[in-house]
């Protein structure tokens, strides 16, 4: 691969590959770095596919992975630091001075968060991979069909985790 071709698959990859790995470890940095090492080893290893999509899906299944392994990784540690320092898990709420939108885009990761990884996935690669059905079907290697039926039943179960938090929100803020 030469260096424009290269540069020509970097500039039109890195900014889906940065917000699906974004949304997976929730680290800008991370993100950069996990996409930086994707693109390493797509050169370290030479690799030569027949178009540039299919070293895009390639990229894409590689930094997935990568970013899967650093977010259990991350969460192990936090929990044994936890553990080590009985540290105090609760958020502090700053109220009037968080912004709604914040606090919404909020809300919707921690949802995200708690969807088994096979929904959680198919939902990060639709919505913030901005990738097709078939295409999310070829990274991580599930028919097309059940990419869709995923998407559905992870789209339920975001809007019923939202919902229970939002009645939760309002049972608790009740005061007679």
């Amino acid at each position: 691969m030469g260096e424009a071709e290269f540069r020509r698959l970097y500039d039109a990859v890195f900014p889906v590959l940065f917000r699906v790995v974004y949304r997976i470890t929730g680290s800008e940095e991370a993100a950069e770095d996990l996409c930086q090492d994707a693109f390493f080893r797509l050169v370290e290893k030479k690799m030569a596919f027949p178009n540039p999509e299919e070293a895009k899906y390639w990229l894409i299944r590689v930094a997935t992975n990568a970013s899967l392994n650093y977010a259990k990784r991350k969460d192990r540690e936090r929990k044994v630091f936890q553990r080590a320092f009985r540290e105090d898990t609760r958020k502090v709420e700053t109220g009037e001075t968080e912004l709604l939108k914040k606090e919404s885009r909020e809300e919707v990761q921690e949802a995200l968060k708690k969807l088994p990884r096979n929904l959680r996935m198919v939902l990060i690669l639709r919505e913030y991979g901005e990738l097709n059905y078939k295409k999310i079907g070829q990274v991580l290697g599930i028919s097309e069909g059940n990419v869709k039926v995923r998407v559905f039943r992870a789209r339920e179960r975001l809007a019923a985790l939202l919902n229970a938090e939002e009645r939760f929100r309002k049972d608790d803020s009740y005061v007679p």
